[in-house]
């Protein structure tokens, strides 16, 4: 076990990203199409064939999936990743062509100090096509792919990876890209919000404080009173080997975005635009009810842990300005 997204069989992450830009794309790349659903809770969120993983659609299975940054200029990234795919001569087979099925989701990173006059083009085709060719079973957390250019109320952002095992021997992973509205941290402490759910002090074992104060539970948002739309959101997967239907998937969805509300305070707000996908590879059999209720006890600590791991090892943008990162105020 890695503590990665990767620990599920058959699953392998690349990323993109452009310094300059300060924005990039992670790719989530199936070596065998996978059940797919997806849950969404912000109020302004960014996706790509959503449709396709409504429940009244006939197609369960997909080939990849794509987050980014770059809000909806990101949703082109998904297009690179299938670029990538059909050159592999994966998709769905209707009569002998091949559609690479790819979903997707974005956040909003346009403002922190990066060089966004890309020209007629946005360059997140080229960096989704660029995440899938690098896709292995090893990779990096933090200020990277689509992590790179997310912030947080109080710290900078980032992409985190967790993993865990169920009773039943059912192995659960979750890839996030935090870039939420509010904090990801008690008040203006090292604690995070996740801490109840630390494994081997995975991002930094400080714990919760000794006792919580009004200041501490005040709200803390980007932007305060002048907070404005659509300029945050935090995206992700979380991926089983457990075998799931669809609607199953989408209950897995649905309990695994609790650990949202773990690990960032607030959560789900009108200018976020949280998505979680949730994936199955289908090797294991589980119990559809006890069974499918711990996964998704255990994938929604797991997505909480993912979230703290993702701005413990962020680093900061080199720009005036820019937020700090965890480790740069408490190391």
């Amino acid at each position: 076990m890695k503590n990665l997204l990767t620990d599920i069989a058959g699953v392998r992450v690349g990323h993109a990203h452009d310094a300059k830009l300060a924005s990039g794309t992670t790719a989530i790349v199936f070596d065998q199409p996978a059940v797919a659903a997806i849950d969404v809770r912000g109020g302004g969120p960014g996706t790509r064939e959503d449709t396709l993983l409504d429940l009244a659609s006939t197609q369960d299975r997909v080939d990849a999936i794509a987050l980014s940054g770059g809000s909806a200029f990101g949703i082109e990234a998904g297009g690179g990743v299938q670029a990538w795919l059909a050159e592999q001569g994966r998709g769905l087979n209707i009569r002998g062509a091949l559609i690479p099925l790819v979903p997707g989701a974005i956040l909003f990173d346009l403002l922190n100090g990066g060089d966004k006059a890309w020209g007629r083009f946005a360059p997140y085709r080229d960096l989704g096509y660029a995440a899938a060719v690098s896709a292995g079973t090893e990779f990096a957390l933090g200020s990277i792919g689509a992590g790179l250019g997310a912030t947080t109320a109080t710290f900078k952002g980032g992409l985190g990876s967790a993993s865990a095992v169920t009773s039943s021997g059912i192995t659960v992973a979750a890839l996030i890209a935090v870039n939420a509205v509010g904090s990801a941290t008690v008040g203006d402490g090292p604690w995070f919000w996740a801490a109840p759910f630390e494994v081997d002090g995975e991002f930094g074992g400080r714990g919760l404080p000794d006792k919580f104060t009004n200041d501490m539970l005040r709200m803390r948002i980007k932007g305060g009173p002048a907070v404005t739309e659509r300029e945050n959101t935090t995206i992700g997967v979380v991926v089983t080997d457990a075998v799931l239907t669809k609607p199953q998937a989408k209950r897995l969805a649905m309990i695994a975005h609790t650990g949202f509300a773990r690990a960032i305070y607030p959560v789900h707000a009108p200018t976020d635009g949280d998505v979680l996908f949730a994936a199955a590879t289908c090797v294991k059999p589980i119990d559809p009810i006890a069974g499918l209720t711990e996964l998704g006890m255990v994938a929604a600590n797991v997505v909480a842990r993912a979230i703290a791991r993702g701005i413990y090892s962020a680093t900061a943008l080199p720009f005036p300005g820019a937020l700090p990162a965890w480790k740069d105020r408490f190391g």
